[in-house]
């Protein structure tokens, strides 16, 4: 596989035309054709259809390219640039020499480990009694439901029945696979026909398809079970390359991860990366997902560990990433475009992007880190963040 050129940069103006036009002939390279929209062609009304209503016009978040980021994948060796939307000086740079890391240590590695879109509808019974004996007519229905969920999809399926009684109420889980869209439509359309057959057949006095509300917001079944697609990404770089590039030690990064675990347990928080909400939210703005869900998709756990030959293994897990590379936005105007940068537009990519995305966060929380312990992050968002009300 041929190298991607490194992105060019300029330290007297990395804004005039020419050299921003010298960075997007590198990402119609990459996407293989042009991308007349991420140059500034306007969207076609008619392309947000389905999307927003009372239509104005389209919000523009400028929309700078990090990289390359090289990992490993399911499907194999892939070396991208990502885009990233953001009015955050410095994130991007960021972003970019953390990847740079890990491009010299030989690439990270990245896995979904587990799919599964849950939905969790709540009925409602008289007695504790009448939600239990309920619970065990729903495991008994599990094939039928099956089958009603098989009607309504081609792409998704029912996998998994879970009724769990909670006092009077049954929270019914059902888990669904969603192909390579987010699926969320396509699931609570499932969950909404099977709460109703349940309910029907076991007399229950209300039903509510969202009962149990999961949905873009943090939560300890998504930690625990995972929701969307589980993921997880690593790299080892060396003892060498952290002295040279990154002006630490993997001991340092260790050590100031254990504080912030400390700061994390007293906080409560669920969320134990660093920075992940500041890469997700900029790769789903720019790539045509949902950006409500970074809520769930953010949360996961950030490992720092130095091997026995004293080099850095650094780990993400994210068992909740909710992205899609088919419906929703991800197939109109610049969010189409953004995704062909990536080589993951359309069917059979839904996986790849999940896995890429978590290999952008392991980038950004190693850049971040190094940063705070070599005392450089302030001086760096005075160099490059510098966009202050009244040119301050």
């Amino acid at each position: 596989m041929e190298s991607l050129p490194s992105i060019p940069r300029s330290r007297e103006d990395d804004f005039t035309p020419e050299l921003v036009a010298e960075r997007r002939r590198l990402a119609e390279r990459a996407a293989g054709r042009e991308l007349p929209l991420l140059g500034g062609r306007p969207v076609a009304f008619e392309e947000a259809r389905g999307n927003v209503e009372n239509l104005v016009g389209f919000v523009q978040v400028p929309v700078g390219l990090a990289g390359p980021l090289l990992v490993d994948t399911t499907a194999g060796q892939r070396e991208v640039y990502v885009p990233l939307a953001t009015t955050e000086g410095a994130m991007v740079a960021s972003y970019s020499r953390g990847m740079a890391w890990m491009r010299a240590a030989g690439g990270a590695t990245a896995r979904v480990v587990h799919e599964g879109l849950s939905q969790h509808p709540v009925l409602v019974f008289d007695s504790v009694l009448e939600a239990i004996a309920a619970a065990e007519v729903a495991l008994g229905l599990a094939d039928e439901l099956v089958a009603l969920v098989a009607g309504i999809t081609s792409h998704g399926a029912l996998v998994e029945v879970d009724p769990r009684p909670l006092g009077r109420r049954l929270v019914l889980r059902l888990r669904f696979t969603t192909g390579d869209a987010i699926g969320i439509n396509m699931a609570a359309r499932g969950a909404d026909l099977c709460s109703a057959l349940v309910a029907e057949r076991t007399g229950a006095r209300a039903r509510y398809v969202h009962g149990q509300d999961v949905e873009k917001r943090a939560h300890a079944h998504g930690q625990q079970q995972g929701r969307g697609r589980a993921v997880t990404a690593e790299v080892v770089i060396p003892r060498g390359l952290l002295a040279q590039k990154a002006r630490c030690s993997p001991e340092d990064l260790v050590a100031i991860l254990e504080t912030y675990r400390v700061g994390y347990a007293e906080l409560g928080t669920q969320n134990q990366l660093v920075q992940s909400a500041n890469g997700l939210v900029a790769l789903f703005l720019a790539c045509g997902q949902d950006p409500a869900y970074v809520t769930e998709s953010c949360n996961g756990q950030l490992d720092f560990a130095v091997t026995p030959s004293g080099d850095l293994h650094a780990s993400v897990w994210m068992p909740s990433m909710l992205v899609g590379t088919v419906g929703g936005g991800s197939g109109q105007g610049t969010a189409a475009e953004c995704l062909e940068v990536l080589g993951c537009r359309g069917s059979g990519h839904g996986n790849t992007f999940a896995e890429l995305a978590a290999a952008t966060v392991l980038a950004g929380d190693l850049s971040l880190m190094a940063a705070f312990c070599s005392h450089e992050f302030v001086a760096a968002h005075e160099s490059l963040g510098r966009n202050r009300p009244g040119g301050a």
